[in-house]
């Protein structure tokens, strides 16, 4: 009895309560009891990620992502790191904050330039330095979003996402201060172009319209293409990683949709510019511009 007695004592000292505990056996199992009680709430309340990760383990050959739903009963999107993991709000800005009220950054700018241009000030609306970096961390968090939702196959949410993007890099193009920062964004445009284009056609063969994601492909092509342009470096657009997985992908459909006269002079284009045969290109583009306002 003298050691039931200690052990009972050291049950008291660690905060449970006892109550007419006869036997070795039936103490024992209440220490258990309590001992596991102890290890739940302690992994309950603590911080430690270790539980969140068991099983899901990190894979950098692919986007490791997956939904859950959280505490406040809205869904989340979670992207496993190497050393943890990034976790989002499924709609509005991933964060879950809603600057000056409004669901994101973009926004409340958006808005901010419709209202000066009402007044007719919209000359004088600006982004300054600290506006423009901002709006480059909003819009890395909707990067993060955008990639995960591709992986999780789900593209009309990341046709969302990135024409908002694209929204912020018009904004920041025409309205920043400086040079670097109006650039800061756009260095980007190719590549989320290609994500925009890719997530739109993947929608549109989800749909069996295979001649709509053709067309959106194409389209994306010639994005690509004007950016390179506009910047002075034709050459590079069709070398390009963004303008090659878009042409992969039209190529792969090729074949499988009903082709039109515009479509069959785009890719004569193409062959024509990659040989260097300029002449040949400038007249293609002719009978392209021609059929696109005529449709004759």
């Amino acid at each position: 009895m003298g050691g039931l007695r200690a052990r009972r004592e050291r049950c008291v000292q660690a905060g449970m309560k006892t109550v007419g505990i006869s036997g070795a056996g039936h103490y024992n199992g209440l220490v258990c009891t309590y001992a596991r009680k102890r290890e739940d709430s302690a992994r309950h309340m603590s911080k430690d990620l270790t539980p969140i990760l068991e099983g899901w383990d990190y894979d950098r050959a692919r986007t490791t992502v997956r939904k859950i739903m959280g505490l406040d009963g809205r869904g989340k999107i979670q992207m496993r790191l190497q050393l943890g993991v990034l976790q989002m709000e499924a709609t509005g800005r991933p964060d879950g904050r809603r600057p000056h009220g409004c669901e994101s950054l973009l926004e409340h700018f958006e808005r901010t330039l419709e209202e000066m241009r009402s007044d007719g000030r919209e000359e004088q609306f600006e982004l300054r330095a600290a506006d423009c970096a901002e709006l480059r961390d909003e819009a890395l968090q909707y990067y993060y979003r955008y990639v995960s939702l591709f992986s999780l196959e789900e593209y009309a949410d990341a046709a969302r996402d990135t024409q908002r993007n694209l929204r912020a890099f018009d904004l920041v193009k025409k309205h920043a201060v400086t040079d670097a920062d109006k650039f800061s964004l756009e260095q980007h445009r190719p590549y989320v172009i290609m994500m925009n284009s890719r997530a739109r056609a993947n929608l549109a063969i989800r749909h069996d319209d295979l001649k709509a994601a053709y067309d959106v492909l194409h389209e994306g092509m010639d994005l690509v293409r004007s950016f390179f342009l506009e910047y002075g470096q034709p050459g590079l657009a069709e070398k390009s990683d963004e303008y090659k997985m878009l042409s992969k992908q039209a190529d792969e459909l090729k074949d499988r949709v009903p082709r039109d006269p515009l479509h069959v002079l785009r890719d004569k284009l193409r062959v024509a510019v990659e040989k260097e045969n300029f002449e040949e290109a400038a007249r293609l583009r002719n009978k392209i511009q021609k059929l696109e306002q005529t449709g004759t």
